[in-house]
């Protein structure tokens, strides 16, 4: 599976692509989009959406996944957020991508084994799991992460539907067997 996973930002929105074989990971891409403090909103969204669009048409991944709002210190942070979320979700729904969110908590647990751990110890395990050289910029790092823990979702829900789909056919064929049915 190729994952692409976005850490949004209004100032820096992080992204990061990986491949998920089995239980291992490897680095695509990744990087950060800076936009200037200084810019007006719309201009900040504008830069986010281009480049947004311009790196999920040239990785093609699987999934897109997004780093969800927990809970953010003022409400004016939170909608501004808001936009920079909804912009990158517009960009996945144009390109007929499948796009789900991923609380900060589950991206924790997910590469580090605790949803409580600190951004340093993401940042490392990161770095660990995907063998790079050194620590990935803080937004692209946490944006790898949440393509981890996107792609390990995913793969965990694909093998619970083939699970389920397994023993639908098992309990169709006990049905049918003579003597077996009710």
């Amino acid at each position: 599976m190729r994952a692409f996973g976005i850490d949004p930002g209004s100032r820096r929105t992080g992204w990061g692509v990986i491949e998920r074989a089995g239980s291992r990971y490897r680095m695509v891409d990744c990087g950060v989009i800076a936009v200037g403090d200084r810019e007006p909103l719309v201009v900040r969204l504008e830069a986010i959406f281009s480049a947004l669009q311009e790196h999920l048409s040239a990785f093609a991944p699987d999934a897109v996944f997004l780093e969800s709002i927990f809970h953010h210190k003022s409400s004016r942070s939170a909608l501004v957020l808001g936009h920079a979320r909804g912009v990158a979700m517009l960009v996945a729904g144009i390109q007929k991508l499948p796009i789900d969110e991923i609380t900060p908590a589950e991206v924790k647990k997910a590469v580090t084994g605790s949803g409580r751990a600190e951004k340093t110890q993401v940042q490392a395990m990161v770095q660990a799991l995907l063998g790079l050289p050194q620590p990935a910029q803080e937004d692209a790092s946490d944006a790898l992460a949440v393509a981890m823990a996107g792609a390990t979702r995913a793969q965990f829900a694909a093998k619970v539907t083939a699970s389920s789909s397994a023993k639908t056919a098992w309990l169709k064929m006990l049905a049918s067997t003579p003597g077996r049915g009710s």
